[in-house]
């Protein structure tokens, strides 16, 4: 084997690497949505997330991907640490099918239709058609599919480059003594597991075994040991990426570890006793790329189903190995999580509706808290918008980051519109704590709020009401039916607002208002006002989200020249309603 076969063979793992991350990165835009489903949907049924392990590896073929997904998502807060037990257990199942994949690598026969299996024969095809795709569809998805059909056909181009680089070791007496070494299974597991660790893929390690195996030279008894060293080496990627994540998060690695671990050493246990009282020749036997498949899957599969009842011990001992040292943080998104950014956008959906569910709460505890102020009510309110602001802050600066990942059209619509709403949200929340501080001033300095002021507020404050809770909910499930609902309310809103004015500078021209009281009144119709404008903005975000281009000008100019039916419709209805049910000066 000459320099130069060596230069082929790391150019060939080069290609093979550079493949399985493109097909993994555009399988994993195309499955994203969905996976972001399966995601929501787990239980802590084990069976079901070791059903949804596999599924998931099986979309994105990277089960390196899942593991550090699982640490991202257990930084955050958002998945128990019990329920990653069978996800991981799934992943390694999932992974599996990259080997058979790559098997076909080592497919012969005459027949047309066997020859069509031969990589040589089916990935320049797929390139083609990849390539296609690429240069000419016009949806987003289809340009992934071509992405991901030219990352497999770049795959097995590069598992050819490595198969034909170590055909010459087939005759080589220096590499046969080489492979006498490895009939030591100990030896065998530290070279898979120290190979794998530094190319942190075990698919690519399993591909460059494949590609030695045929040369003929592989026996059952070097490569079943290897194999196992691989899928400790595997765990690599996931105890690199548990690096400055709390406790509970880097106890996925140790999960991911452990159950590898253990699977390795009880068949190792049985590799030794067979050796000793049974006659195991089959281990001298050449093994094929298929075969190595056949005991991947064997072993894979075979240490799940001894280990799936002791999900709960795998969680002891990770706990027992990761111990709580101090007081939990609060745990928020992690950008662990950029490396699927479906899920990672899924994620901040589910913050930015805690913050627009906890701006409603704020408001609805504030205006029931107005006439009659306790401070229990007016502390929540408070620990509420403190709540926000920190949501509002981290979450702003997390999704600026997060667009800047290769996300779906309707992914990066959807962060578009929780950029536009979430400083909404958190000023919501602080005119909510305003009204408190004015329901406070009110009882502190007992100011005598007029009988008439007070029927005026309540119908304002029912509006308010009103509005808040229909642009949570058109927010909450981007509903543009509920956001368009909203601006008609919020110019009737102004109109409300405007008639308080006009009622109180005449109490006070009348004398029945003093200025102080006046100035809390005037705080508080500010409050509302405000309110009901951010209110608007979140609900053009909303009306936006589906079209290409976000233009909130579009909107207001249509429905101000009076040229939407519709929108006329509804804030007739809320006149009549509201103006109704506004007293008589």
């Amino acid at each position: 084997m000459s320099i130069f076969s060596i230069f082929t063979l790391l150019g060939g793992l080069a290609f093979f690497i550079y493949g399985m991350n493109q097909m993994s990165h555009s399988l994993e835009i195309i499955a994203g949505e969905r996976m972001e489903t399966i995601i929501n949907k787990l239980t802590s049924n084990r069976f079901l997330g070791l059903l949804l392990g596999c599924m998931i590896t099986v979309a994105i073929q990277s089960s390196s991907a899942v593991t550090v997904m699982l640490v991202g998502l257990v930084n955050s807060g958002l998945m128990d640490l019990s329920n990653t037990v069978g996800i991981i257990m799934g992943s390694n199942i999932g992974t599996t099918v990259t080997a058979w994949i790559m098997s076909l690598i080592g497919v012969s026969s005459e027949n047309v239709f066997v020859q069509m299996l031969k990589p040589e024969s089916f990935a320049p095809l797929l390139a083609f058609i990849g390539i296609i795709l690429i240069m000419l569809a016009k949806l987003p998805k289809r340009k992934e599919i071509g992405n991901a059909l030219v990352g497999f056909a770049v795959l097995m181009f590069g598992m050819m480059l490595m198969s034909n680089s170590v055909a010459p070791l087939a005759d080589s007496p220096a590499f046969a003594n080489l492979l006498t070494a490895f009939k030591n299974p100990l030896l065998g597991v530290l070279t898979g597991l120290v190979v794998t660790a530094i190319i942190q893929s075990s698919a690519a390690s399993i591909g460059m075994l494949q590609a030695l195996s045929m040369t003929g030279s592989i026996t059952y008894g070097i490569a079943i040991p290897i194999i196992m060293g691989q899928n400790i080496g595997t765990c690599a990627t996931a105890i690199l990426s548990s690096i400055g994540v709390g406790r509970n998060a880097k106890r996925v690695s140790a999960i991911h570890l452990s159950f590898n671990l253990i699977g390795t050493l009880v068949f190792m246990i049985i590799y030794y006793a067979l050796h000793s009282f049974l006659d195991v020749s089959f281990l001298d036997l050449k093994v094929t790329p298929v075969e190595i498949a056949v005991c991947h899957s064997v072993f894979n599969i075979s240490t799940t189903v001894l280990l799936l009842p002791f999900s709960k011990m795998l969680v002891r001992i990770a706990e027992g190995v990761i111990k709580e040292t101090a007081a939990p943080q609060i745990a928020f998104l992690d950008e662990r999580l950029f490396k699927t950014p479906a899920i990672a956008v899924g994620k901040c959906d589910a913050f930015a509706n805690e913050m627009a569910e906890s701006a409603h709460s704020a408001v609805q505890l504030a205006i029931e808290n107005y006439f009659d102020y306790e401070e229990s009510k007016g502390q929540t309110v408070r620990e509420l918008e403190s709540r926000i602001d920190t949501y509002e802050d981290r979450l702003g600066t997390y999704l600026i980051k997060l667009s800047g990942s290769k996300n779906t059209q309707r992914d990066k619509r959807r962060i578009a519109k929780m950029l536009h709403s979430i400083g909404d949200l958190e000023r919501i929340s602080d005119y909510a704590r305003d009204l408190t501080k004015s329901a406070m001033e009110i009882k502190e300095k007992k100011l005598e709020i007029s009988d008439q002021a007070k029927a005026e507020l309540t119908t304002l404050s029912k509006a308010v009401a009103e509005i808040v809770s229909l642009t949570a909910d058109a927010f909450i499930h981007s509903d543009a039916a509920t956001a368009a609902r909203v601006e008609p309310l919020e110019q009737v809103i102004d109109l409300l607002v405007a008639k308080c004015r006009e009622n109180h500078i005449h109490r006070l021209q009348g004398g029945a208002c003093t200025l102080e009281r006046g100035f809390v009144l005037s705080d508080t119709l500010n409050s509302y006002e405000r309110i009901s404008d951010h209110c608007s903005n979140i609900a053009i975000a909303v009306l936006e989200e589906g079209k290409e281009e976000y233009r909130p000008h579009r909107y207001m100019q249509q429905t101000k020249s009076g040229g939407d039916p519709a929108f006329q419709g509804l804030f007739q209805d809320y006149r009549q309603r509201y103006l109704s049910e506004f007293p008589k000066r």
